[in-house]
């Protein structure tokens, strides 16, 4: 195949994978067809549990941005987590939020590469998967990782989300 027939990458995967490369991550980026839009579908798509997707979940603390990293099979309890971490309410953020604090859209919102860093936390249940799989900067884009190469690669501290 000619070089003008191979598909180009979108400008935000190739974002993405520069930083993950900056970032020492040794991951595999994976295009998912448009179909796989929820951790169950990308899970199938991916033949792994829907617990080893990463899911990034943007929220609004008083209009300051808060990331949780946390496993697919689980949803965030947000007035648990608020207590846990000691902030104010969590509320799920907008559209426009997400993208003026991520560079991204919802679906899409990878663990890092995002304009200015952004607190994270991480749902300690992810460990239990030998390899995650996150977004990577595009709504059909993930990328393979560990756990132990997540945290390192975004300083995320463990808090229990359910």
């Amino acid at each position: 195949m000619s070089a003008e027939h191979e598909p180009v990458e979108h400008p935000s995967i190739t974002r993405f994978r520069a930083e993950l490369v900056r970032r020492g991550g040794a991951g595999r980026i994976v295009v998912l067809p448009d179909s796989v839009h929820t951790a169950a579908l990308a899970a199938q798509a991916l033949g792994c549990e829907v617990g080893a997707i990463a899911n990034s979940l943007l929220f609004d603390t008083d209009s300051s941005p808060l990331l949780i990293l946390t496993s697919g099979a689980h949803r965030v309890d947000t007035a648990a987590v608020a207590d846990r971490i000691g902030t104010g309410p969590l509320r799920r953020a907008r559209p426009e939020f997400v993208r003026e604090h991520t560079g991204q859209v919802i679906g899409g919102v990878s663990p890092f590469d995002h304009p200015a860093p952004v607190p994270t936390y991480i749902d300690p249940w992810l460990r239990r998967h030998e390899v995650i799989w996150a977004a990577a900067g595009h709504p059909a884009a993930v990328f393979s990782t560990t756990y132990a190469e997540l945290v390192a690669m975004t300083g995320a501290a463990e808090v229990e989300v359910d």
